[in-house]
């Protein structure tokens, strides 16, 4: 009799597929399994014992494309692309590592009565987070449901996580609907989640459970999880929207009425000058210093500590007009220091970072006698520290680098600034992630060796002090806690018992005591 697809009667194959459907498999399937075998025996194996073969468009059609993929229905696992700590690692970067806690707190439980697994996966399929009953861990594991296995139809077939992301919307895979046939045991619910800031899909939220015990209302519960997910995230981003403009505000008056915009790292256009004049979004690329809009108008684009400014490009002003400057400064971590000027980076040595530094650290200016000091100790010598800031000018210019008292005229952007500024303002987390490592560590200037023990110390002490675990974790994998027993066992005392990260924590207090 003719098979319903969607309501929809198709002419039926020998196979019992809808015609057009069944050619299709068979062509498919041609370099993967032998000319003799029927395309109902292959789908005799992927369809429940009854035989039925009536099946949904969007199975069908995940079919067609799973098996275009070469997926054979017998492949026994996903592929494994990372072991679980890497997995782990990619999780705190990624995106949806912020909206963890919200997960965990209305899926876990459920999942936990329900004898359930709650997923989350990245763009691509992959596991980066997988928890739930105890019951139904190890037969998740023997059929690959593991972090850093790869559940995109590329990778397995039909499945609520894979076909969730290539459909961009929430679906519920029951049983013999996955291609794969050992996971026939399985039913899933998925649910896509979207970056507010990009607009792309970030990652899918599943619950998979055994196929008798699976409700209906799951899907309703992880689509409005994804849901809640989407929203916390899109509040985080107004307000890293609205710290952002109010860091660089100065930045975009320096322009002093040229057309300018403040801009995420992503492109995003949040401020702009003049008002309603700009689109959404830039698309930028790496080390890209000029743009064109859409309506044909070129910007100029300067790096800043935390996203971009756009600058409409003009002739250079007379040193009569004098115009504003921006100078942003990168200073933290292993690489080699650099100065961001109106837009122009300049690599720097160690002692013109240092005493852009310390200038920074003291925007009233300050003396030569008092700049020895701070540089060189008791042993300064000013004709040493003047010789180095005519230097300095010749490289930044005399309207930047201002004297009587040694001061910068411009607006300033300081990494090392934005974290001391975050740490003050209860902002750890924020601190944290703009922190790159220590303050120019080659240095042995007293004035920058204080900064940044001051800096290391008030990142350390307000994260320990803390007592949130997943804010422990972000410092104990950073580079600045790697080596931290303290922190380690911190994050023993605060991770609870299931929680996979705290047996690494637990191997990293061992491996600590040990050297």
């Amino acid at each position: 009799m003719p098979v319903p697809v969607d309501g929809v009667v198709e002419r039926e194959s020998s196979s019992g597929l809808p015609a057009s459907m069944s050619a299709s498999l068979s062509s498919s399937l041609s370099s993967s399994f032998s000319s003799s075998q029927r395309i109902d025996e292959l789908f005799e194996a992927v369809l429940d014992d009854t035989g039925d073969a009536t099946v949904r468009r969007l199975v069908s059609e995940s079919w067609e494309r799973s098996l275009a993929a070469a997926i054979d229905p017998a492949t026994p696992l996903p592929p494994l692309r990372f072991d679980p700590a890497e997995s782990r690692a990619r999780l705190d970067a990624h995106p949806l590592h912020k909206v963890m806690p919200l997960l965990r707190d209305n899926l876990l439980s459920i999942a936990e009565e329900a004898k359930h697994v709650v997923v989350v996966t990245d763009e691509e399929g992959t596991v980066l987070w997988r928890d739930g009953a105890s019951a139904v861990l190890g037969p998740a594991d023997r059929v690959g449901l593991v972090e850093g296995s790869n559940w995109s139809e590329e990778a397995i077939g039909t499945n609520a996580m894979g076909t969730g992301l290539a459909l961009g919307r929430p679906v519920q895979i029951h049983s013999t609907e996955h291609l794969v046939r050992a996971v026939h045991a399985w039913t899933c619910v998925a649910a896509p989640v979207m970056d507010p800031d990009t607009g792309r899909i970030i990652g899918a939220i599943d619950i998979t459970g055994p196929r008798r015990t699976i409700h209906p209302a799951m899907l309703a519960l992880v689509t409005a999880t994804a849901q809640l997910a989407e929203n916390q995230m899109r509040m985080q981003l107004a307000i890293a929207d609205e710290r952002l403009r109010a860091r660089n505000q100065g930045h975009l008056a320096s322009l002093r009425g040229t057309p300018g915009a403040l801009v995420t790292p992503t492109g995003r256009i949040i401020a702009g000058d003049p008002f309603g004049d700009w689109p959404e979004r830039v698309r930028l690329e790496a080390g890209q210093d000029r743009l064109r809009l859409a309506d044909g108008r070129e910007m100029h684009v300067e790096p800043l500590a935390e996203g971009f400014l756009l600058s409409a490009t003009r002739r250079r002003a007379s040193a009569s007009a004098a115009p504003g400057h921006s100078l942003s400064l990168r200073f933290l971590g292993d690489g080699n220091p650099s100065v961001v000027l109106d837009g122009e980076t300049h690599a720097l040595t160690t002692r013109p970072a240092e005493l852009l530094a310390a200038l920074a650290l003291h925007p009233e200016g300050l003396t030569a006698e008092r700049l020895a000091l701070l540089l060189y100790g008791d042993d300064g010598n000013q004709t040493t520290v003047r010789g180095e800031i005519h230097r300095l000018r010749q490289l930044i210019g005399t309207d930047v680098l201002k004297t009587r008292p040694y001061r910068l005229a411009a607006t300033v952007d300081a990494d090392f600034d934005t974290v001391r500024r975050a740490l003050r303002e209860g902002r750890i987390a924020d601190a944290l992630h703009a922190c790159a490592g220590p303050l120019l560590p080659r240095s042995d200037a007293p004035e920058i060796r204080g900064a940044r023990d001051e800096l290391e110390v008030g990142l350390r002490r307000a994260v320990l002090d803390s007592d949130d675990a997943e804010l422990v974790h972000a410092y104990a994998t950073h580079r600045m806690g790697r080596d931290d027993l303290e922190a380690h066992e911190r994050l023993v005392e605060t991770l609870p018992a299931g929680d996979p990260r705290r047996a690494m924590a637990e191997s990293r207090v061992a491996r600590l005591l040990a050297e």
